[in-house]
């Protein structure tokens, strides 16, 4: 596997739909982002919690898209959620490793919802 702290993204693009994020790495990896996965996977305190028994599941977010990403120094980025939630900053590294460990993020958040009771709309 490829070092994480190596890797940098040479494009980052919204698709048109605000819906999707693209990213493509300069090791060659590209990967595509819904604005719902990036949402419930918000690396902010607000979604995450100070430990993992303060992590939340946001639920209602299938609609969600992206207003705007601004650059957070050289490492990252804000995105800002049309649902006005923007304080998550989401690092190159965790990027890669929401793509590289998607079935494990969002099947846990499917998991979580269902065992909640809550729904995705």
């Amino acid at each position: 596997m490829t070092d994480t702290a190596k890797v940098w993204p040479t494009e980052l693009r919204l698709r048109e739909d605000k819906k999707t994020l693209h990213i493509a790495f300069d090791n060659g990896e590209e990967h595509d982002f819904s604005a719902e996965y990036l949402r419930v996977c918000s690396p902010s305190a607000e979604v995450q919690g100070h430990s993992p028994s303060q992590k939340k599941t946001v639920p209602n977010k299938r609609n969600v898209g992206i207003m705007k990403m601004e650059p957070v120094g050289n490492y990252a980025v804000r995105i800002h959620f049309d649902d006005m939630h923007n304080t998550g900053i989401f690092t190159w590294t965790y990027f890669l490793d929401l793509a590289r460990d998607k079935d494990k993020h969002w099947g846990g958040y499917l998991a979580e919802l269902e065992e909640k009771g809550l729904s995705r709309d």
